[in-house]
């Protein structure tokens, strides 16, 4: 059985929908629609609306190809729009002021959606009682092409900075409290959160973060961005050089848009790489980036919490038929240049005992793409003066090829497990799934509340001098590395 309710926002009045003890407005429009000409515009606040908007029904995603991590995470199907900047927001009542999670979907920048049924935040809402915001933002070439005088090549930044002000204005019409924001994501939602805390606009919209799986990453600059484009334009037939090159972007037909920027991601693929066609532009990114964002977490006054899986690679290299059998010579290279010498493909054979090469070089490019880049985040956030909590997700299924792949703890810390159809999780018992998702979403919930995810009965302490991490999956436990990770950072 479910129930209407009906709130009024400072925009206009809003029929949501209350079932299981959680009340849903699953599209909340936080910016006008970015269509005609403001298509590759900033966002634009909303207009002011009449009547009562029904927010009861799922929207329209962002306009995207197919995940490439669907053989491990699964398929959707969802209706795609460019008018698609809207909020999905779950709250256990529309009194009070709780802790407010908003939410950044993963995808390479290139697909997913903050509004989908696996990131459905009525569990979390309920469990934790919290306000949960999922964000839709542009995807692509439409949230992230570089072409001067018509885009900066950070759309979807920006449509998250709208999305925070949105619930800075609103979120008390919700039950949420505007000056208690965590801002939560994971792979590309995880990455854009850094690059936000680097912009002037953001501070005091958010107070404390949750990275999943997405550290600190160099995207490329604003001439390899624009070289990007210009190439894309070719495909689509457009000159670049053409005085109304922009406009015949706008005009471009949706349907190239997107499948012509998967011939850009093609021509750009590189072995063993992961990096999407179309990323936010990183002009100003430097070998002192991580520590400038860690200065940044720390001078706002922003709490961290950060973390990996243990074979986030899986969900690539797995999905990869070329990566099948790779090729010896090209391991090789990846192992010397990452690791600093030859040798570091022995140290790794020895950490994994009868891995095929595919396995190994998935584990070189976890530790060398997520893991250690995340713990020196950690680290500098610590040398700074301020605190970080880490964790580490290793449960996988009994004999899962998958083991703990990127995107695999999603299920968990969201409580949505009915909402998957996914081979990741095959072979994953219901019992133990119930208990460790449900201490995930209090340990989550419990850091959006106060800022320390630990439990009365599992204390999770700092990251320090002993690189403590939270470990989850078939057991719960703070594990450390006192020796160091010498082996993994050769050549660092």
């Amino acid at each position: 059985m479910s129930d209407s309710v009906q709130i009024r926002t400072g925009l206009g009045e809003i029929l949501g929908e209350q079932a299981d003890g959680v009340i849903r407005f699953r599209i909340v429009p936080y910016a006008r629609p970015p269509v005609g000409d403001l298509r590759f515009a900033p966002p634009k606040p909303p207009l002011p609306w009449s009547g009562v908007l029904d927010a009861r029904a799922v929207g329209p995603i962002a306009p995207q190809p197919q995940s490439r991590l669907r053989m491990a995470m699964g398929d959707f199907q969802r209706e795609q729009s460019e008018d698609c900047l809207t909020l999905a927001i779950s709250t256990p009542a529309i009194t009070g002021k709780r802790p407010v999670v908003v939410w950044l979907h993963g995808g390479a920048y290139l697909s997913g959606a903050g509004s989908l049924d696996w990131y459905d935040g009525g569990p979390l809402a309920r469990a934790g009682d919290v306000v949960v915001v999922g964000v839709n933002y542009r995807l692509g070439p439409l949230g992230f092409l570089h072409y001067p005088g018509l885009s900066d090549g950070m759309m979807g930044l920006h449509d998250m900075v709208a999305a925070l002000q949105f619930v800075r204005d609103h979120i008390a019409s919700f039950g949420g409290d505007p000056d208690c924001v965590t801002l939560m994501g994971q792979s590309a939602g995880g990455g854009a959160i850094l690059r936000l805390i680097d912009f002037d606009n953001t501070e005091g919209l958010f107070h404390r973060v949750i990275v999943q799986s997405g550290p600190p990453r160099p995207g490329p600059t604003a001439a390899e961005a624009s070289r990007r484009t210009r190439r894309y334009m070719e495909i689509l037939g457009i000159d670049a050089d053409a005085p109304d090159a922009g406009e015949q972007l706008r005009r471009a037909p949706l349907d190239q848009l997107i499948t012509q920027q998967m011939t850009v991601a093609r021509e750009l693929s590189r072995f063993a790489a992961i990096e999407p066609a179309f990323p936010p532009c990183f002009d100003n990114y430097a070998p002192d980036y991580a520590d400038r964002v860690a200065a940044g977490i720390v001078s706002r006054g922003i709490e961290l919490m950060i973390g990996t899986t243990s074979e986030e690679m899986n969900a690539f290299f797995l999905a990869d038929p070329s990566m099948t059998s790779p090729d010896p010579a090209a391991v090789a290279e990846r192992f010397e240049t990452l690791g600093g010498s030859a040798g570091t493909l022995e140290a790794y054979r020895r950490h994994h005992p009868g891995g095929s090469l595919r396995d190994l070089l998935g584990d070189l490019i976890t530790d060398h793409r997520f893991v250690l880049p995340s713990l020196d985040l950690a680290q500098r956030v610590r040398a700074h003066g301020g605190s970080a909590f880490v964790y580490e997700f290793n449960w996988s299924g009994p004999n899962s090829k998958w083991k703990a792949c990127h995107c695999i703890e999603l299920a968990f810390c969201f409580g949505t497990l009915p909402a998957w159809n996914a081979p990741m999780l095959e072979g994953l018992d219901p019992g133990m799934y119930a208990e460790l998702s449900a201490t995930m979403m209090a340990a989550w919930s419990g850091f959006a509340h106060r800022g320390d995810p630990s439990l009365p009965d599992l204390a999770w302490p700092q990251y320090g001098a002993g690189r403590e991490t939270m470990c989850f999956g078939n057991a719960v436990r703070v594990v450390g590395d006192q020796a160091g990770l010498a082996w993994k950072r050769a050549g660092q």
